[in-house]
Order: C-alpha cells, then sequence, then structure tokens
C-alpha cells in the first residue's frame, strides 16, 4: 500500500508575498541604491541579509568520521525548503576568491529546528573539502543556491524503499531515512552502505540507533576491508563489493522496491547493470559522486576556435571541457560539481557544434544552453556569450 505525505510534514512553499516583492520592490530598491546593490547595505546591518540570495551563518561543526566533517547550516528567509535526496551549490571564499562546490542536504525534511545540515568527506586534493576541515568554524558565512535535483523520494510513498549507498554517497540517502522515520512510514526500507570500515561511515551509530528504533528498517552494512562485530540494529557483510547474490541473500524482495543507488562511479554502474538484466531499471534512480568514463572527441573533431563573446577572448580549441579552455583564459565562470550535476556553469551557446562528455550527444543548435564542464567544442569554431 502506497502512502501520501501528509500536507503538514510536506516542505513549505515559498510565501507568495515574498515572490511579489521580489517582482515588484526589489527591482525598485536596485534602482533607489544605485550604483551598489541593496544588498550591500544589508549585509552591513547583518550578514546573512539579502534580498534575493540564500545566505546561511554555520552554527557548528563535528568530525564525524574519520576524514569527515558535518556541519549545520542556518539559512536566511530566502531559503525554499528541499527534498530528501537534494543538494545545494556550497559557495564561500577562499583566500578572497569564491569556489563553489555540491553538496547534499543531510537533514530529513522534516526537520525542526531550521538549520540544514550537510557532511563533507575530505577528498586529496580537494581544495574546498580541504579548507572546510581545517578552517570552517561557527559563525562563518556561506551562500547556498536553492535545493536542486530530482535524485528523490516519491511524494506518494512506495510500498518498499531500497537505499544503496557507497562512501560519501551516504548524504543522500541518509536525508531520506531520516525523512520517512520522521513521517512513520510502515513500509519496509532497506539500507544497504558500503565502506572500507566500519570507522569510515559518519552516521554509524545514528543508522544502528534508526534501525533498533524500527522494526521495518533493515541495515546492511558492507566492510571491504575490515570483519567486525555487528551493532544493535545493524547487519555487517564483511569482505565484498555490491553483488547479485548479496542482493538476493540479504534482501531478497529487493525486486519489488523502488531503489536508490548513490555512490562511486563503479558501484553506481554495478547496480544499474543487476537491474538492467532483471528489467527493472524504471525502479531506481541513481547518482554518482565522481563522473563516468569521459567519450574523447577523436583527432579530426578537434578543429576551429572557441571564442568568448561577452569576454572577447579567443582561444584555438584543445578539445578539453569549455569549463577548462575559458579557465585557461583568466575567465572565472560560475561552477559548482564539474560533472553535470548542479547546472551552475550553464551557458548559451551562439554558434557552432558541441558535444557532451558523458553522453556522446552533439548540440547543433546554434542557440542553445550547454554546461560548460561537461561540453566539448567539437568540428569547426564554436561561440560561447561568456
Amino acid at each position: 500500500m502506497t502512502t501520501q505525505v501528509p500536507a503538514n510534514q510536506m516542505p513549505r512553499p515559498a510565501n507568495p508575498h515574498r515572490g511579489l516583492m521580489a517582482r515588484v520592490g526589489v527591482p525598485l530598491l536596485e534602482r533607489l541604491t544605485t550604483p551598489h546593490s541593496p544588498d550591500r547595505y544589508l549585509e552591513m546591518l547583518n550578514p546573512t541579509w539579502s534580498l534575493r540570495e540564500v545566505r546561511g551563518v554555520v552554527t557548528d561543526v563535528r568530525h564525524s568520521a574519520p576524514g569527515s566533517i558535518t556541519l549545520r547550516v542556518r539559512p536566511n528567509s530566502n531559503w525554499r525548503g528541499f527534498r530528501a535526496g537534494q543538494h545545494v551549490v556550497f559557495t564561500l571564499a577562499i583566500a578572497g576568491v569564491r569556489r563553489s562546490r555540491c553538496y547534499s542536504v543531510t537533514s530529513s525534511e522534516h526537520h525542526g529546528d531550521g538549520r540544514l545540515e550537510f557532511t563533507v568527506r575530505k577528498g586529496p586534493d580537494g581544495l574546498v573539502s580541504g579548507f572546510l576541515h581545517a578552517e570552517l568554524a561557527p559563525g562563518t558565512i556561506v551562500h547556498i543556491t536553492q535545493a536542486q535535483g530530482d535524485f528523490v523520494l516519491p511524494m506518494t510513498r512506495p510500498e518498499q524503499v531500497l537505499l544503496i549507498s557507497g562512501g560519501s554517497g551516504i548524504t543522500p540517502v541518509m536525508s531520506m531515512l531520516r525523512t520517512l522515520c520522521d513521517e512513520k512510514y510502515q513500509g519496509a526500507v532497506t539500507f544497504l552502505h558500503y565502506s572500507r570500515t566500519v570507522d569510515d561511515v559518519p552516521y554509524g551509530h545514528e543508522l544502528a540507533e534508526l534501525a533498533a528504533a524500527h522494526p521495518n528498517v533493515q541495515l546492511l552494512q558492507v566492510t571491504t576491508q575490515q570483519e567486525t562485530t555487528p551493532r544493535d540494529g545493524a547487519q555487517f557483510i564483511p569482505g565484498g563489493h555490491f553483488s547479485l547474490e548479496q542482493l538476493e541473500r540479504h534482501v531478497p524482495g529487493w525486486r519489488q522496491a523502488t531503489s536508490y543507488v548513490c555512490g562511486s562511479g563503479r558501484l553506481v554502474q554495478e547496480v544499474r547493470a543487476v537491474w538492467a538484466a532483471n528489467e527493472l531499471e524504471h525502479q531506481l534512480k541513481a547518482e554518482q559522486f565522481d563522473p563516468p568514463a569521459a567519450i574523447v572527441p577523436s583527432d579530426t573533431e578537434i578543429s576551429g576556435n572557441v571564442t568568448f563573446s561577452r569576454s572577447g577572448k579567443t582561444v584555438e580549441n584543445n578539445g578539453r571541457p569549455l569549463l577548462e579552455q575559458a579557465e585557461a583564459l583568466g575567465l572565472t565562470p560560475e561552477y559548482g560539481c564539474r560533472m553535470g550535476i548542479c547546472f551552475s556553469c550553464t551557458r548559451r551557446k551562439t554558434a557552432g557544434n558541441v558535444t557532451h562528455l558523458y553522453t556522446g550527444e552533439v548540440t547543433t543548435e546554434s542557440e542553445s544552453d550547454i554546461q560548460l564542464c561537461v561540453t566539448v567544442p567539437v568540428g569547426g569554431d564554436v561561440t560561447v556569450d561568456l
């Protein structure tokens, strides 16, 4: 039996009066405060105040697992809410330069304290994640976008849910599990997480507590480098990567579940292959935190020049993504994920042909929106409005 999210538990909609103010009041204020924006004056009074931007203050930071930190952010009144599984583009100033990255909200949709939670794993060469781990402190002001992405729970909850995650891919599905538990969801939920060791799991203790407190929640943790003793409420499966055999043995009803997977490209591809072999693709949603293998253009396709018309700069096409070619010229277009998820780097192409690095799709229309981070010029001159 499916269940509909009760009206009083749904994410709060945007304030219609705020929309009216944005359409009428904000443009008027901008004219009155020229040459500076109204936000320039508002932030003198309170750094989180803004007429349009979502800004927030970091309220607390804790080390939730080796190599991971969890932070909470209280957003201003421009925040319009989110659905479990969505992410934001997170921007802050590092050494005077604004840097942006995508991070999933890990809070339940029904979190009651007005704060958003994020967990960030430190990457080996992560400029932003390294800064967050070393420098971030309560009181830091950050900029975030409105929530983005369609990796979300359906508004009509399904009869059975299977959540699969690996490494830092735990973040969006943690939001889903918290949301379902807060709603007292009665369907079967299996949470299957892959990590090197049990200590690498940021929410290990909370997951065990949720599983122990909710009889309908089954927690399975696969450790690839460690044999361990199960915590209360959790079942550990040592020494293995994802496989159909694991599903059949530990999640016998997986074919009936609405399923979600988030993790590395390897994990996502392995899961997709099993669902495809069983003709169940329509029951699976996937998101990965590293890009799939790129479809590299052939030497014959790499030709012509790339012109960034607004900046008046031109460069010989070298076959790299347009974002990298723009940065090589000293341009600083906005970007978030660099893998085509967040759409922050979308710009208008006004001439030429380009191909998507991961799908191979070629765009020939003279006026079309493209994502700079995953788009490569092919077969002649290309012009971008940047």
